[in-house]
């Protein structure tokens, strides 16, 4: 049988493009929202109405798609979060109201959020400690480059066929996805033929003392365990801040100076542009120091610690911004230490726990993590009546709580036992 080198870089690139198309498929409605809404006669506030849906439904699927995953296996479960947000992007074309269009939003959500979860038991699974927030970090970029290249993807695609054959043609390339994921996934580090023997040996070498449940554990007692707050609550705080710029970022260019939508699509990539250098440099710098001898409880703290020093003085200096181009670089910057810091944080259920509680607490922690952006996302609007500096204010404010938690909660970061 022939074996493939370096084959667990071939499952992460994998779950990167998924996240790619993730976040292709998720801009898409709003990219398109102008000529839509004139289409069908909708306002903005349909637009907030579809766009609360996929939240909610996002904040639900990230517990529920964990516990998938640690049912069905990463594998099928991939497939199946995939399939779902590719044929429910499709059914798109086919909306015709706020109604029709929250349904589809609604199916979006729970399957998107489903990609989360399962990368981070995917990584669990194919990468050793030392190299899994690198791994994070290669998945997490697959965000941030979705969201530069949707842009003009997205408009490209409209100009040439239309809003109903773009939604389309986004639901098949994801499904065209799932062939290649189940050709090269065929099997776990522990059996897949392809695997060298000594990939497979380095991949187990952290793994041989796990001890695998034989029933995936229940929440209460995954929740039990002090650590898993560290997760939890950090993810509360920090995520938020990413889905400021996710939500607000071109409402943000246009109401403080005045750009069109040209304008916006000119300078709204650059800030994503750091957020996929700091994916890669938070896990590649947290391995490196583990590889030098550092504990993993002093890498991860040190690399999360990092990141909230970059993202605390850079939001209180955006508030002050008086160029579009100082703006957009410092939030660069902003989400260069935010996925320094995340990247870290999404790991930490592979470093506290094995086996079949990894993408349980994964999935929490995207729950928290939504919670935390339904509560900020409502209160933007009533903090930028007069001005933006509140914005970056209350992002500075969440910073150092975040970072906090995970030493307050995670005492430390090693494998810890689940008290059933």
């Amino acid at each position: 049988m022939k074996k493939i080198k370096g084959l667990r870089w071939w499952i992460i690139t994998l779950v990167a493009i998924a996240t790619v198309i993730n976040y292709i498929d998720r801009g898409a409605l709003s990219i398109m929202w102008p000529e839509i809404s004139k289409d069908l006669g909708m306002t903005k506030e349909d637009y907030s109405a579809i766009a609360i849906m996929f939240t909610i439904a996002y904040a639900l699927s990230q517990s529920l798609s964990g516990k998938l995953y640690d049912w069905i296996g990463t594998r099928m479960g991939f497939v199946f979060s995939i399939f779902l947000w590719s044929v429910s992007v499709a059914l798109h074309a086919v909306a015709r109201g706020v109604t029709s269009f929250s349904v589809f939003r609604f199916l979006l959500g729970l399957g998107e959020a489903g990609n989360w979860p399962g990368a981070t038991k995917s990584n669990a699974e194919w990468f050793p400690i030392k190299e899994r927030a690198l791994a994070q970090g290669i998945f997490n970029s697959g965000a941030s480059v979705g969201s530069i290249i949707s842009p003009p993807l997205i408009a490209f695609l409209y100009l040439w066929m239309g809003w109903q054959l773009t939604f389309v043609l986004l639901g098949i390339i994801g499904l065209l996805w799932i062939i290649p994921w189940l050709v090269i996934n065929k099997a776990l580090p522990k059996t897949h033929p392809w695997l060298t023997e000594e990939e497979r040996e380095l991949i187990l070498s952290d793994q041989k003392e796990d001890e695998q449940e034989e029933e995936p554990p229940s929440w209460m007692q995954v929740m039990k365990q002090k650590q898993s707050w560290s997760v939890l609550v950090s993810r509360f705080f920090l995520d938020p801040i990413w889905w400021l710029f996710v939500f607000w970022l071109p409402i943000y260019l246009a109401d403080r100076f005045g750009f069109d939508i040209k304008q916006i699509g000119m300078f709204a990539w650059v800030p994503y542009v750091g957020a996929a250098s700091g994916a890669i440099f938070g896990g590649w710098l947290a391995g490196k120091w583990i590889k030098s001898g550092w504990t993993v409880n002093k890498a991860r703290k040190a690399a999360i610690l990092l990141g909230g020093a970059i993202m605390l003085p850079s939001l209180l200096l955006t508030s002050m911004a008086s160029t579009p181009l100082i703006a957009v670089l410092l939030i660069a910057l902003i989400l260069f230490g935010f996925q320094t810091a995340i990247g870290n944080i999404q790991t930490l259920p592979s470093d506290f726990f094995s086996g079949k509680s990894v993408g349980s607490l994964a999935g929490f922690g995207g729950t928290t993590a939504a919670i935390g952006v339904v509560i900020t996302t409502y209160i933007v609007p009533a903090l930028t009546v007069t001005s933006y500096a509140p914005f970056f204010i209350l992002g500075a404010i969440l910073v150092p709580l975040g970072v906090a938690s995970v030493f307050i909660f995670g005492r430390e970061i090693k494998k810890v036992k689940i008290i059933k």
